[in-house]
């Protein structure tokens, strides 16, 4: 090993505090130690996301991407439950308790594409763009199919059950589609972030 590697391997020992010795046989061994203790030393690696996450702006205030469909924000009557296979039975959205003429609001800024019957219930869908689909059911439609709608702005009322009901009560079924596939609506308006330890003050 050469003087130059010995002095720079040598150096980087003293900014990590740890002893390096630079011969033949052990240079490698250090070398290699070396390289460990950069990657998981916080001071030379810097802050992952979490860290950048968590020391941003108002990173402890959550801020829901949409609205919800329903004013004031409701409770859930039933979950989200995806099928293990696409074509198998599940619960493709969440069910949310209304009466019958409750209002039904855009959760956010799209296009009407759907407002129609599909076997014995009224359906409303809205395009929230970037493959976004956005589905209510039973709706009775106050817009028209190509009508744009803004956040909030009410686009139906909640009809009466279908028969047989989708819920023991009336309610509405609200699901979203990303590209085809349907996910979880409660992500677009509740903090789905995992809970993490703060230290005791």
């Amino acid at each position: 090993m050469n003087r130059i590697r010995r002095r720079r391997l040598a150096g980087f020992g003293a900014a990590l505090r740890l002893p390096v010795r630079v011969g033949y046989r052990t240079g490698r061994w250090a070398a290699v130690a070396l390289l460990a203790a950069v990657a998981v030393s916080p001071s030379l690696a810097g802050p992952g996301p979490e860290a950048k996450a968590a020391s941003g702006p108002g990173s402890s205030r959550f801020e829901p991407e949409w609205s919800w469909p329903l004013s004031p924000a409701p409770t859930v009557q039933r979950f989200f439950q995806p099928p293990a296979q696409r074509w198998l039975p599940g619960h493709r959205g969440v069910d949310l308790p209304a009466e019958p003429g409750t209002a039904v609001l855009s959760p956010e800024a799209g296009t009407v594409v759907f407002a129609g019957w599909v076997v014995n219930r009224p359906v409303l869908t809205v395009d929230l763009g970037s493959g976004v689909l956005a589905s209510f059911e039973p709706v009775q439609a106050v817009k028209a199919d190509g009508t744009k709608v803004s956040e909030g702005e009410v686009i139906g009322h909640v009809g009466a059950p279908a028969e047989p009901g989708h819920c023991p009560a009336s309610c509405l079924h609200w699901g979203v589609r990303v590209h085809g596939n349907y996910v979880n609506p409660l992500n677009y308006v509740t903090d789905r972030r995992p809970s993490i330890l703060l230290p005791l003050e």
